[in-house]
């Protein structure tokens, strides 16, 4: 995933925060904010210290991206994940499938065409 679909300013991510829209299941916390400034949508990351080693922390992060990497995202919005400590016991399959699951709860995929079934 290119940088340029990152956040990494601490000043944004706070300004996601501030606006209290989140979703959120047994695995991931999902907060977004509306930005029509970008013509594609960015992303922050955070694991917590609690998840594990530093190993395991970049591990899920890059199986995170992964999971953003392949499935279509709104362009008009900034979102922050927050991954919980339960994560951990999760395989790559299940950690693709709560994404996606608290990424539709939070109307951030867009929608596919009926036509296609």
């Amino acid at each position: 995933m290119k940088k340029q679909y990152r956040i990494k300013k601490s000043e944004d991510i706070e300004i996601i925060l501030k606006e209290k829209n989140s979703a959120a299941n047994k695995y991931f916390v999902i907060y977004r904010v509306e930005n029509h400034e970008n013509n594609h949508f960015k992303y922050a990351l955070s694991v917590p210290k609690k998840y594990g080693s530093a190993v395991e922390r970049n591990k899920i992060k890059r199986r995170i991206r992964a999971v953003i990497r392949s499935i279509k995202v709104k362009n008009d919005y900034d979102f922050f994940i927050i991954v919980r400590t339960t994560t951990n016991t999760l395989s790559f399959q299940e950690i693709e499938k709560e994404l996606i699951n608290v990424l539709n709860k939070s109307q951030l995929l867009e929608v596919q065409d009926e036509q296609q079934n």
